[in-house]
């Protein structure tokens, strides 16, 4: 047997015993039965488990069944759907939990594989690699969700919810979306902004974001660049897209700038940032480093809360 299918039978082995297909019982304020299906998976050994919030929104009654046929109740802790996250408790006796792995490792042509239950052909498995990092895909609730990962890995409904995971069996993102119209194109959430959320949930229920009304990708900065202003670290935030009426729309900032620091914190991720603007402090008037034309700026922003 080749070496790569070596490594993806050992990663499957790895993260099988974790993934969970999740049935929706009846949905609340709805005439219909409500009924579907998707997926999910447990990474904590107190049962845990991430699955997309389109899957369970609005569900009754939930049930988990795992790959042995183990099946069981399981309670929606908390979700936020302006990132299609959200968290349920299982209670299962014979999962055992993912390796959770960094999105902010991965590079474009990396394998992936994703394991989950599209059509309802529970725990299957489909390869593929990284096409594209720093993503933005609009969700149902016409947020936008930043630092998604596009792969080429084969989803079809069911699918939602599922890990998609490395050759080394560590979870690195949440399949939520086959983009309409195309062949090979799929998005995750990063499992970074998803282990940020998580622990909001698990201490609250709910989710805070501050918000600034910018839509950012990830970009290098010239090295020239750097050295001459003095800038640790390889990347910035590009500016590609200003919301009116936001934070952002009323400052001096345009399409184009890079940023580099936030509430004077280098900020080079879009974790980094999303860290930043998980903290209820930052709601006061603060300063957004960037560049320009290759010189430095600074401005004054206000965060506000991100509309529930």
């Amino acid at each position: 047997m080749d070496t790569v299918s070596t490594l993806i039978i050992n990663a499957v082995n790895q993260i099988k015993d974790a993934v969970v297909k999740i049935d929706v019982l009846g949905k609340k304020k709805s005439n219909r039965s409500g009924n579907g299906s998707g997926s999910g998976f447990i990474f904590s050994s107190d049962g845990y488990a991430f699955t997309n919030s389109h899957v369970v929104n609005g569900a009754e009654k939930l049930k988990v069944t795992l790959l042995n046929g183990e099946e069981s109740q399981a309670e929606l802790i908390g979700e936020d759907p302006d990132n299609d996250l959200a968290l349920i408790k299982t209670y299962t006796q014979d999962h055992s939990p993912t390796v959770m792995g960094s999105s902010e490792s991965l590079q474009i042509g990396q394998y992936v594989l994703a394991v989950g239950n599209p059509l309802g052909y529970q725990h299957s498995v489909t390869t593929g690699v990284v096409s594209g990092l720093g993503r933005t895909l609009r969700t149902q609730t016409g947020m936008t969700i930043d630092n998604v990962i596009q792969s080429d890995v084969l989803l079809n409904p069911g699918n939602s919810g599922g890990p998609l995971v490395n050759i080394e069996g560590e979870v690195v993102g949440i399949n939520t979306a086959i983009v309409r119209g195309s062949q090979g194109l799929s998005m995750s959430i990063a499992v970074d902004t998803a282990k940020e959320i998580a622990s909001q949930l698990i201490r609250t229920g709910k989710v805070f974001k501050a918000y600034l009304g910018l839509g950012l990708q990830e970009v290098d900065i010239p090295t020239r660049v750097l050295r001459h202003h003095a800038l640790s670290g390889e990347r910035g935030l590009f500016i590609s897209h200003i919301q009116e009426d936001s934070p952002a729309g009323r400052s001096q900032l345009e399409e184009g700038d890079i940023l580099t620091h936030f509430h004077g914190k280098r900020v080079e991720s879009l974790h980094g940032l999303f860290k930043l603007l998980s903290q209820r402090e930052i709601l006061q008037m603060t300063e957004v480093q960037y560049l320009r034309q290759g010189q430095t700026r600074i401005v004054p922003i206000t965060p506000v809360p991100r509309a529930a």
